[in-house]
């Protein structure tokens, strides 16, 4: 269990990956303030419950989020941890073939609203007495290697990878630690299509090994229990026999 009343916001809390931790770390006593843009998908992960504070915002809008998290502050007074986990990704093409308007909105997401976010928790966790936090940025293994036809997550996804330093580095002063997960494979709506057949380096198409959600949430309580003078820099977790060792 966690220490009485620490607090951690998720982004993109209201499915997937997010509602998996934010669950489990309402089940291990955390105060979470669950973020995300659908009000009705929030309001089901926290059912009532004390320790759920459920915020429908839009993280791409900078102003939207500094209230978002001024909310979570005025209600419990700190923040410990932030999972800065909300992304998306958009239908595969060679770069040629990519719409502006898809590049646009996977850059706003998973690279502005990552950095909006991040941005609020470091400043929040400097001046919060005791000084000090954690954030967890969501990466991916695509933050390593590509797959085919993914110019904008792909990019994004290494674009996380050069934050997650940064942050790391300028929070050594403040006693802020900032890590990164990268996940490979978890079962979500988002990774559904892997199990049906997805396309491999060489043209084919083959169905990939998936692995239950929960042990990705299992995996980023874990770099949030840890004391601050100890952080994961970057944990992958993935299904075992998905293509990533050798891919490609």
């Amino acid at each position: 269990m966690s220490e009485p009343n620490k607090t951690v916001i998720i982004t993109g809390a209201g499915a997937g990956i997010g509602r998996a931790c934010a669950e489990l770390f309402l089940q291990n006593g955390y105060k979470v303030g669950l973020l995300g843009r659908r009000a009705e998908l929030l309001s089901e992960v926290a059912r009532g419950n004390s320790n759920a504070l459920a915020i429908a915002c839009d993280i791409t809008q900078a102003d939207v989020v500094t209230a978002a998290f001024q909310q979570v502050l005025s209600s419990w007074g700190r923040l410990d941890v932030l999972f800065n986990n909300a992304g998306q990704a958009r239908p595969p093409g060679t770069i040629d073939e990519i719409n502006l308007d898809d590049w646009r909105a996977v850059v706003e997401l998973n690279i502005n609203g990552t950095f909006y976010c991040a941005r609020e928790a470091f400043r929040a966790m400097r001046q919060q007495s005791p000084q000090g936090g954690r954030i967890i940025n969501n990466g991916s293994i695509s933050a390593y290697v590509p797959r085919p036809g993914s110019a904008p997550y792909t990019s994004t996804k290494h674009a996380i990878t050069g934050l997650t330093k940064t942050i790391s580095l300028d929070g050594r002063p403040f006693n802020i630690a900032c890590g990164q997960i990268d996940i490979g494979n978890a079962l979500t709506e988002m990774a559904a299509p892997m199990a049906a057949g997805t396309r491999q380096a060489d043209g084919s198409i083959k169905v990939e090994a998936t692995m239950d959600v929960a042990n990705v949430a299992k995996s980023v309580l874990h770099m949030a229990e840890l004391p601050l003078d100890a952080n994961v820099q970057f944990m992958t977790v993935m299904a075992t026999n998905m293509p990533y060792i050798g891919r490609g």
